[in-house]
């Protein structure tokens, strides 16, 4: 398997400045009422600068002259400053540009006096996603594991993810110890309500598979809302016919040391049948997986103290 650290760049960032105005006073948003009410939707990309599979997404939606029947669709090219630095030759350097834009959903940063790049963007885009009723946000991956869905820990969100039908793993989680995701912000997470969010992680950063799930994801909420019709002489939506899995995280393994290392190049989903397999080491502190057919959720390439190695996972149905 070639080791996704170094793998070739099979996708071309698209160019998003024709989309810079946009119509709602923020740049990079554009939002496109129907006669009909309906829902918010708001499909977001580059949350992460150098996860090209979003952008090219909403930009084939925004070239295909997209227009909803009902509601209201908004676009949001999020950490539009880091994804200016992508360059091909070194694609992990603009994943963001001071700290990780989807570390930042919470009072305690968004209300703080600390300054940043990409806070200062997310306080200007608070008040799209505060408007938004359903929230997509498309995300890729340095392995190469099969794209899932990161629905929260909401029934609601739960549902969403399973009406799209693929991706065909859908993992309930609460997130990262280092902040809040984007999906957990305000009344996404919240037990009660109707406002939900999920995030697709579509595959691995540059395949070019990767960016047909962005796509795909998109078309499939759209039209599951008959916000839109299958387009006419658009992409077609492929036939997927792998069922859906839901695996719930019970644990979050965070790195305690600099000197974290797996015992296997693992991409993730991989299922570990016995409890008590070591998987990995902390500093010495061997980490084990603690109970039979444990889901390994999205590990760490490149691990570091404080932040979240791996994910592990029991597959609920």
């Amino acid at each position: 398997m070639t080791d996704p650290l170094f793998a070739p760049v099979e996708l071309s960032a698209p160019d998003i400045a024709p989309y810079r105005r946009g119509n709602t006073g923020i740049d990079h948003v554009t939002s496109l009422p129907a006669g009909e009410p309906g829902p918010h939707v708001v499909l977001n990309a580059l949350v992460h600068g150098n996860e090209l599979c979003g952008a090219i997404a909403l930009d084939a939606l925004l070239r295909m002259g997209l227009r909803p029947k009902r509601g209201r669709l908004s676009l949001v090219f999020a950490n539009t400053a880091a994804y200016a630095c992508f360059d091909r030759q070194n694609p992990y350097a603009s994943r963001y540009v001071d700290e990780d834009f989807n570390r930042l959903w919470s009072p305690e940063h968004l209300d703080g006096r600390r300054d940043s790049v990409e806070l200062r963007r997310a306080r200007a885009l608070r008040p799209v996603y505060e408007t938004a009723d359903l929230l997509l946000d498309l995300h890729s991956m340095t392995a190469d594991t099969a794209p899932l869905t990161l629905c929260g820990q909401t029934t609601r969100g739960r549902d969403l993810a399973l009406g799209l039908r693929h991706p065909a793993w859908v993992v309930a989680d609460g997130g990262h110890a280092g902040g809040r995701r984007l999906i957990d912000y305000g009344g996404f997470a919240e037990p009660e309500g109707a406002r939900t969010a999920i995030l697709v992680e579509c595959g691995q950063h540059w395949r070019a598979e990767t960016a047909v799930v962005a796509l795909e994801s998109c078309l499939r909420l759209l039209i599951g809302l008959e916000m839109i019709d299958p387009p006419a002489n658009g992409p077609k939506l492929r036939p997927r016919t792998e069922p859906q899995r839901v695996v719930e995280v019970t644990d979050a393994v965070t790195a305690a040391g600099e000197r974290f290392r797996f015992t296997a190049p693992f991409v993730g989903m991989e299922v570990i049948g016995r409890a008590g397999t070591v998987i990995g080491w902390d500093d010495g502190r061997a980490i084990q997986t603690p109970y039979d057919d444990c889901v390994l959720i999205m590990p760490a390439r490149r691990v570091k103290a404080g932040q979240t190695a791996v994910r592990l996972g029991r597959i609920i149905g």
